[in-house]
C-alpha cells in the first residue's frame, strides 16, 4: 500500500494532487467509508467516476447514487454533499478540470454558446467512467501526453453527450444585491467576520431576511458558505508553500485542528497531506492503494 495516499485504521485512503503535465486539473483517488464530505462548492467542474461501492450525492434538486459505471458530472458553485451509500464505502477517481479548460474544450469540439455546463448530474456511461480513471492512471505513471489526451476525449465526449449552455447571470434583484454585498464583506473580513446581526444592520435589513437572501442567492446559510471560503483561501495558500497553521489563522480558523476538520470535510484529506503533494515532483509512477 501506498503511504502517501494516507491509510488509516478504517481502511480508508485518499490522494489529492496536480500532474504538472496538465494544468488546470486537480485528481482525487480515494476509497471512503465512514468520512463524509460537507456541504460545499467548487470553483470548477468535477467529473467523478465510482470503481467499487456507491457514492451518495446530495445535490439541491435531491440525492444521486453513483455506482460503477457512472459519472457524476457537477458544475462549479453547485451546493452538494457526499457520504458512502453502502456499509463499505466507495472507491471512485475523481477530476477537477478549471472552468477555463473546459471553456476551451467547449469552443473546439462544440456549438455551445455562452458558458458551457452540463444539463445533467448523473449518467449510465461505462465508457467515459473508463476514461475517467485513465486518466488517473496515465498522471500516475507521469505520462502528459496521454493523461492530457484521455482528459480532452473523456471532456469532449461528455459535453457532446449532456453539454448545454449554463444560464446567464440575471440582473440582480433586491435580494440578491443584499447577498452579494454580504459574500463581499464576507470576503474582506474574512479572518474576523461580523455576527449575523451586525451583517444584516450594516446591510439596512434583518437576519432573518439575509439569511433567506443569501441562501437563495449561494445554496448555503452565510456560516457554511464562509467555511468553505476559508478553506479555499486556504488552498490557495497551500499551494503557495504557506505551512497549515499558517493558513489556519490567515484565513479566520481558530487553530490548525479547526482548519484541518472542515479542510478534510471538504477537500477529502488533511491539509498538511494535501501540501506535500503540492510539493512533490512526480517523475516516477505511483501504485494505487488496494
Amino acid at each position: 500500500m501506498e503511504t502517501d495516499a494516507a491509510p488509516d485504521r478504517k481502511g480508508e485512503w485518499a490522494r489529492h494532487w496536480q500532474y504538472p503535465g496538465v494544468p488546470g486539473l486537480d485528481l482525487l483517488q480515494a476509497r471512503y467509508v465512514r468520512h463524509s464530505f460537507t456541504r460545499h462548492t467548487h470553483e470548477g467542474f468535477v467529473l467523478g467516476a465510482v470503481r467499487r461501492g456507491i457514492e451518495d450525492v446530495l445535490m439541491p434538486d435531491g440525492t444521486i447514487s453513483a455506482r460503477p459505471g457512472t459519472v457524476v458530472m457537477i458544475n462549479p458553485e453547485v451546493p452538494h454533499s457526499a457520504k458512502a451509500g453502502v456499509p463499505e464505502g466507495w472507491v471512485y477517481s475523481t477530476l477537477y478540470p478549471s472552468s477555463e479548460l473546459v471553456a476551451t474544450i467547449a469552443e473546439e469540439v462544440t456549438s455551445l454558446r455562452g458558458t458551457a455546463g452540463f444539463a445533467e448530474t448523473i449518467v449510465e456511461d461505462p465508457d467515459t467512467a473508463r476514461l475517467v480513471h485513465e486518466v488517473h492512471c496515465a498522471a500516475e505513471q507521469g505520462n502528459a501526453l496521454a493523461a492530457d489526451s484521455v482528459l480532452r476525449l473523456a471532456v469532449a465526449r461528455l459535453l457532446r453527450r449532456h453539454g448545454r449552455a449554463l444560464p446567464a447571470r440575471a440582473p440582480l434583484a433586491s435580494g440578491a444585491r443584499t447577498a452579494e454585498l454580504a459574500r463581499q464583506l464576507l470576503e474582506e473580513r474574512m479572518a474576523e467576520p461580523p455576527s449575523l446581526e451586525e451583517l444584516a444592520q450594516e446591510l439596512g435589513t434583518s437576519p432573518f431576511a439575509l439569511l433567506r437572501a443569501f441562501k437563495s442567492a449561494y445554496g448555503l446559510p452565510p456560516h457554511t458558505w464562509l467555511t468553505d471560503a476559508r478553506v479555499r483561501c486556504a488552498r490557495r495558500l497551500l499551494d503557495a508553500g504557506t505551512a497549515p497553521a499558517e493558513a489556519a489563522v490567515a484565513v479566520g480558523f481558530t487553530d490548525q485542528p479547526h482548519l484541518n476538520r472542515h479542510f478534510t470535510r471538504i477537500v477529502g484529506v488533511p491539509p498538511g497531506a494535501y501540501r506535500r503533494e503540492r510539493a512533490r515532483t512526480y517523475k516516477t509512477p505511483h501504485r494505487k492503494p488496494a
